[in-house]
């Protein structure tokens, strides 16, 4: 850490004094890039490992980009709506098993690869404005209530899909019959948000935007290590490091969490491991405390990691179960409440 605080000081010296040759870079990259990434002009649209889009179900964002997606209909007819958010730097394959699990409670299940994530388009893990993950979200929420008019809706979101989830049900606070958190990005860890290191970011964002400063530490993501194997194998998660804009964005958003958990009053539940190394637990336990909600619930997960959905069997069947009988307690009208 002391050798990146020192390299972040240094940076931001030379910014002082080379501002024009950095924007002539910077414009140099972004052209790079972008002319890298354009399709050929009649092209079939390809996901970023080559498949077409038109063998794979998808959705154009308002940008124009496509956005692989998942879908879990039960047999029968569904009893409600559940969106799935995933978290930064994966993708919504591995929420199968709830995926699964909510499909057999007869509740139609959807997702998508967020824009830079997966099997979606977009600069890996970049994005220009944290609202476009919750504008893309409102979009493919939208397209499934116009299919299904008469169902409720419900999300679950986890980690920065949580952050993700909550800002979109602040978007429209009547909406949703609920939103399930499995240890959510609320709040930014203050050991690593410190001032200092907050003041070294924004220069280096106007600076050298796509700087990476370290990437997700996967040992933090489950206890269970094949689980951790898992997730260190799938070429579709992104392995590499987290740039300072992205970084920014998630302190945005975050900000933005923090001024509208107070005015928050629609249903939520909130799942988090008291060992969770990624996503600081301090920020669940303030939207349970702060919330306006009368309907809330936390449930923490003594000794477990970040990805409750991913850890240790009986942690699994325990979450998927609150997670399920959470939802079907708003269904038929009878919801406990508290921690």
């Amino acid at each position: 850490m002391n050798v990146l605080v020192t390299c972040l000081f240094f940076a931001g010296l030379s910014y002082l004094y080379s501002t024009d040759l950095i924007t002539v870079l910077r414009v140099y990259v972004a052209e790079w890039v972008l002319g890298a990434s354009m399709p050929e002009p009649g092209a079939p649209r390809r996901t970023p490992q080559g498949v077409p889009y038109a063998d794979l179900q998808h959705i154009v964002n308002a940008d124009g980009q496509h956005l692989f997606c998942r879908y879990w209909e039960p047999e029968g007819p569904p009893r409600a709506l559940v969106f799935v958010a995933h978290g930064a730097g994966e993708h919504c394959g591995p929420y199968d098993e709830i995926g699964q699990t909510l499909k057999e409670q007869s509740l139609l299940v959807f997702a998508h690869d967020h824009v830079g994530h997966g099997q979606s388009e977009g600069d890996r893990m970049n994005i220009k404005d944290f609202q476009v993950f919750v504008r893309d979200s409102l979009q493919h929420i939208d397209l499934m209530k116009g299919r299904h008019p008469d169902l409720p809706i419900f999300i679950i979101g986890h980690s920065m899909g949580g952050a993700i989830s909550i800002l979109t049900a602040c978007e429209r606070p009547h909406d949703f019959a609920g939103v399930a958190l499995i240890a959510p990005m609320v709040k930014m860890n203050p050991e690593s948000a410190t001032p200092f290191k907050v003041f070294l970011a924004k220069i280096l964002n106007h600076m050298v935007p796509s700087l990476s400063l370290g990437s997700i530490e996967s040992k933090w993501v489950s206890r269970d290590q094949k689980q951790v194997e898992a997730y260190d194998n799938d070429e579709l998660n992104y392995h590499g490091g987290l740039r300072v804009s992205f970084g920014m964005q998630l302190m945005g958003a975050v900000a933005r969490i923090e001024r509208e958990v107070p005015a928050i009053t629609w249903p939520f539940l909130l799942l988090h491991g008291d060992d969770d190394k990624l996503c600081d637990i301090r920020g669940s336990q303030m939207m349970f405390d702060m919330a306006q909600s009368t309907d809330k619930k936390i449930k923490v997960y003594d000794g477990a990691y970040h990805a409750l959905h991913h850890e240790l069997p009986e942690t699994v069947a325990a979450v998927l179960k609150e997670v399920t009988g959470w939802i079907s307690e708003r269904l038929t009208g009878s919801p406990s409440q508290g921690s």
